[in-house]
């Protein structure tokens, strides 16, 4: 059987074919549709509906038929090539965004390492390995700075419509970067030994972390912190050192809860409303007011949405009046020794008088 010699149009289409995953018919029938577009642009006034083409697979060759009669053009070949090759180009890029996008769907959720690499007015566009990524104002950290080639980790929170087709929007104010950073800082979480709870975050400014373990002889709070802090230090320095990172215990018992959402503060008294769901009062000595408020109200505000309860803060007057009983014991302790004292002072003053009494009578 003699061999067949395959053209080079043939060879380049099957080779795209296999590389790039693209369809031979389905790039071959966009090739004809092109083909008869640009036939059309010489030839206006004509009505498609009316016109075919054929592509030789072989050769490449084009030709152009109105009812079923041959009106090619001379030196339309080289027109069709043209087309050809830029329809075929088209269609690999189509398929790589494509297959770009359906790997990065599987991603969203996750973090990954990207750069800056041009602001687009207040948006950023970040590379994220295999293609870009688009930052809006809203998944940006308010007093961050940005600026070009700086490296960064961006969570990858959806992939949405667009106006070039879609887009890869990816955050740095998100909940998930908090989350993925300590999944890649600590393996306990990334196992699965530590679980993370519950995040309340003020990207930029101060976030809590509930995290929690039912595995006997793993601490949840010390594993995320690590050693000295190291494992929590290289999350804040992610932020460049802007955010800070409290780490809580997470209990099931609401009041337990509370009481530790609401640290740095201590001696904290929790008690649930009945009558409102979701509603705790907590009352907390006055000398822990401040801590448990925070600056601007940012560490009860923290803890409301840590918790998901309306908390409602009061001064613990219990404590204050215990406080002040010992200090009233105290100095009446000490009027009664000074009065004791005084007493005493008094009798040996009288001794004192009654010896010079007697040495100062006349001897007989």
């Amino acid at each position: 059987m003699p061999a067949v010699q395959r053209s080079e149009f043939l060879l380049a289409l099957n080779q795209v074919a296999n590389e790039r995953g693209v369809d031979v018919e389905v790039v071959l029938d966009t090739v004809k549709n092109a083909i008869l577009a640009a036939y059309k642009k010489d030839h206006p006034d004509i009505e498609l509906e009316e016109y075919s083409t054929t592509l030789d697979k072989n050769t490449g060759e084009a030709t152009i038929f109105h009812k079923n009669k041959d009106v090619t053009p001379p030196g339309f070949g080289r027109i069709a090539a043209q087309t050809a090759r830029q329809v075929i180009l088209q269609k690999i890029r189509e398929k790589e965004k494509e297959a770009i996008i359906a790997d990065y769907k599987l991603r969203v959720g996750t973090i990954v390492n990207g750069m800056i690499l041009r602001f687009a007015g207040p948006n950023i566009i970040v590379d994220v390995g295999k293609t870009e990524a688009l930052m809006t104002i809203p998944e940006q950290i308010p007093n961050e700075k940005y600026h070009l080639n700086q490296r960064l980790t961006v969570y990858i929170s959806e992939i949405r419509a667009g106006l070039k087709g879609d887009e890869i929007i990816v955050s740095r104010s998100s909940n998930g970067l908090l989350e993925g950073l300590f999944k890649r800082e600590v393996p306990e979480v990334a196992k699965g030994s530590v679980i993370i709870k519950n995040i309340a975050r003020e990207a930029g400014t101060r976030s809590k972390v509930a995290v929690f373990s039912n595995q006997q002889g793993i601490d949840p709070v010390g594993s995320c912190v690590g050693q000295r802090g190291v494992r929590v230090q290289a999350i804040i320095q992610e932020f460049g050192g802007i955010e800070k990172i409290d780490i809580i215990q997470w209990y099931e018992n609401a009041k337990d809860y509370i009481a530790q959402a609401l640290s740095p503060a201590k001696n904290v008294k929790v008690e649930l409303n009945k009558k409102e769901e979701k509603v705790a009062h907590v009352f907390i000595p006055v000398e822990e007011l401040s801590l448990a408020i925070g600056r601007d109200g940012q560490n009860v505000r923290l803890a409301s949405k840590l918790t998901g309860y309306t908390i409602e803060i009061e001064e613990d007057t219990a404590v204050k009046k215990i406080s002040e009983e010992p200090k009233e014991e105290i100095k009446t302790e000490k009027k009664e020794k000074k009065a004791v004292v005084k007493v005493k002072e008094e009798k040996v003053k009288e001794s004192k008088e009654k010896k010079a009494e007697v040495s100062e009578k006349p001897k007989v």
